[in-house]
């Protein structure tokens, strides 16, 4: 199955997300702000258009809200990312 453009966007807010998590993360944490647009971009993918685990970045192993649904924490192998729109 393709993603659609929707989805397309919010895996590629994912890359982004992924590899800034890289600069800004420190003792295996890290906090990445996205506008609230693009946040509900990548909530939309990951939690309302049932995209599936091979669309998404392989790095992802896990991902879930947290923060009474304000926030998106990402896990991967190096860190677990609080993604929080701004």
């Amino acid at each position: 199955m393709d993603p659609n453009l929707h989805q397309k966007q919010g895996i590629n807010h994912l890359n982004k997300v992924l590899d800034y998590a890289g600069f800004v993360g420190v003792d295996g944490k890290a906090t990445v702000h996205l506008t609230h647009e693009d946040w509900h971009v990548v909530a939309d993918t990951l939690f309302r258009m049932h995209t599936s685990k091979e669309m998404l970045p392989a790095t992802i192993r896990d991902f879930r809200l947290r923060d009474d649904r304000r926030a998106i924490e990402l896990c991967t192998d190096d860190f677990v990312i609080t993604v929080e729109p701004f």
